[in-house]
């Protein structure tokens, strides 16, 4: 006898999978040529968070960027990013394929842009930063147990290289000045390195301008509209 049907999966049913196995759900609203990519709490990588930490996934982050990249209708990109840091490869490799997108990003970083969370602000053609959001820049930190030898130094300094020639190489900010901030002491209570608020972040060169949604979808729709009269053929006025 052949097997009964499964029961058809209720719309709500489905939402709440989708949350659960891939970290997205479909908001109300009208049709878009942009999709948003939000990124809060923790960046989670090779390892996996407890429970308890609200955390961005990003084995859910890079297929979703695979998929933009391959969808004729998705136009553009908004990057929202309140998160603390967290994996340093895996917050690098967001980073690279948001700055390797062929469509325009504009990020915008909200309540905070911390850690490995600078990168993946920068990674955009165009970032916000709102006026009382944070920014923090310190050095590559690993927790547990290590091996003292000079191999473990130097592959931490390679890291911490990556991370500075990705930051200096999509903001406006100096090497010298960038390291500056990293390394400076006082500011913050057991370690070193800058807190950032809003402004600061841009006068440093680090994020583009202060700014809300408003200001961030109003600029993608501008780069929108630039790239996509590039594609148009020029009119070329016929020889009589």
């Amino acid at each position: 006898m052949p097997e009964p049907a499964a029961p058809a999966e209720s719309p709500t049913r489905r939402r709440m999978r989708a949350i659960r196995e891939l970290g997205v759900t479909a908001v109300p609203g009208a049709k878009t040529n942009i999709h948003t990519l939000v990124i809060v709490g923790q960046v989670e990588g090779h390892m996996v968070l407890p429970q308890q930490n609200k955390t961005t996934k990003y084995e859910h982050i890079l297929p979703q960027l695979v998929a933009i990249e391959q969808n004729p209708e998705i136009e553009g990109v908004l990057i929202v990013l309140n998160t603390v840091g967290g994996d340093v490869e895996a917050g690098l490799a967001m980073a690279e394929m948001i700055s390797s997108l062929s469509k325009p990003t504009v990020s915008l970083v909200l309540g905070g842009g911390h850690s490995i969370g600078v990168p993946v602000a920068v990674a955009a053609n165009y970032s916000f930063i709102a006026e009382t959001a944070s920014m923090t820049i310190h050095p590559i930190r690993i927790t547990g147990q290590i091996l003292t030898v000079p191999q473990t130094f130097e592959y931490l300094e390679k890291m911490q290289d990556r991370v500075v020639r990705f930051v200096v190489k999509h903001s406006n900010i100096s090497e010298e000045r960038f390291r500056e901030l990293m390394f400076r002491t006082g500011e913050l209570a057991r370690d070193i390195g800058t807190v950032l608020i809003g402004r600061e972040a841009v006068e440093h060169g680090l994020i583009d301008q202060v700014g809300g949604i408003s200001d961030a979808l109003a600029k993608l729709k501008i780069l929108v509209d630039e790239q996509e009269a590039k594609k148009k053929p020029e009119k070329g006025v016929p020889i009589q």
